[in-house]
């Protein structure tokens, strides 16, 4: 939906920045970490949004953020909930675009809406800094890999836990020889966009409309898979108005065979190659055709969603519980569709193969807090 309530019909893949893949050092801006994680903190960043500038000079003065010197790259190491994840974060160079298949140095993963893009860029504009890192995520080099490792070898420039429990650490990296490494591992990178593709496209924006100035680049973390992986999960859909037997004569409609199951043996059932559907009372394991290289979330779309009738949008939940409970909450009938996660190394097939995956198909976690790392415009 746009601003006015109405459809945002207008949904287009944002093109790349080309090879080489390059991070810049910046001068960081840091929340102070009792303010990191503390909802009230949004205020600093709210309307009017051209005067986002003057309220972060006076949190300065006030002492709730600092400004970190010189220009760096950030190692920024996170735990939450038991799981640790290691980012590079710099500005990303955005001021070439590719021409190629092979000379692309990202790969969003679903489509853009353009309104949503333009209301962030416009905001970011106002503000003059980018609040938050987009995450980025690929299977990193051995040479930036080996980096990473002598540096949380060493006492990091800051260490906190946040307001939301998240535990922080940070490496300012600003040792030339070290920034070589970075710049001449990542060079050839191709990196996935795992969260921020509006944000991403509001970059692009801004850098066309200002090329040669600091727009033409955004501030991003690089994550490596291969050594503190993000979890990637499934995003269940809720389909209000709808029943079981809807999704069974639907699933026989594109050649899933429906099976009814208890809770537990449905659940147990879950595989790269089932969906389940409950209505909060009464399981169905559906049992998917061939996927032939495409995803689960691909065929629910394609083949499944197409054969329903619906009669209002789905609603998005990133856990079975939510899923379920919001069910229970749905004005008459209604269904949830429990879906597998995709693998990563899938993700990049599908998307080295020009195919995006359907709006809100994976859910990269843990994210980490905003306010740790933010850039202004006003400090280039």
């Amino acid at each position: 939906m746009d601003s006015d309530g109405q459809p945002d019909a207008e949904v287009v893949t944002p093109p790349s920045p080309a090879k080489p893949l390059r991070l810049h050092p910046f001068r960081a801006l840091r929340l102070n970490g009792d303010r990191v994680g503390d909802p009230s903190s949004a205020r600093a960043f709210a309307r009017p949004y051209r005067a986002v500038a003057g309220r972060l000079v006076e949190w300065e003065r006030q002492g709730h953020i600092e400004h970190d010197g010189p220009s760096a790259v950030y190692l920024h190491e996170y735990t939450s909930g038991g799981m640790t994840v290691r980012g590079l974060v710099g500005a990303l160079d955005l001021s070439s675009r590719a021409t190629g298949h092979d000379d692309r140095a990202l790969l969003p993963h679903e489509g853009i809406h353009v309104r949503q893009a333009d209301e962030l860029a416009e905001r970011m504009h106002e503000m003059g800094m980018n609040p938050a890192p987009i995450l980025l995520v690929h299977r990193g080099p051995a040479s930036v890999r080996a980096l990473v490792h002598r540096l949380i070898d060493l006492a990091p420039d800051h260490v906190y836990s946040d307001r939301v429990g998240q535990r922080h650490r940070l490496w300012a990296v600003t040792d030339p020889a070290d920034l070589a490494v970075v710049d001449t591992g990542l060079a050839n990178s191709t990196l996935l966009i795992a969260d921020g593709h509006h944000r991403y496209a509001a970059y692009l924006r801004l850098q066309e409309r200002e090329p040669g100035t600091p727009w033409d680049r955004g501030l991003a973390m690089v994550v490596d898979q291969e050594d503190t992986p993000l979890h990637l999960g499934a995003i269940h859909r809720v389909l209000p108005g709808l029943s079981l037997d809807d999704v069974d004569a639907a699933a026989n409609q594109a050649g899933m065979s429906s099976r009814v199951a208890e809770a537990d043996d449905a659940l147990a059932s879950l595989t790269p190659s089932t969906v389940l559907a409950s209505d909060g009372i009464h399981w169905r394991v559906l049992d998917l055709p061939e996927l032939i290289g495409r995803a689960a979330v691909e065929l629910v779309h394609d083949d499944l969603l197409p054969r329903l009738p619906l009669t209002s949008p789905a609603h998005y939940h990133h856990s079975v519980e939510e899923a379920l409970d919001a069910v229970g909450t749905c004005t008459g009938e209604g269904v949830a569709l429990i879906l597998p996660a995709p693998a990563f190394d899938q993700v990049g097939r599908i998307l080295m193969q020009d195919r995006l995956l359907p709006e809100k198909a994976t859910s990269f976690q843990p994210k980490p807090s905003v306010g740790v790392l933010m850039r202004s415009l006003h400090d280039e």
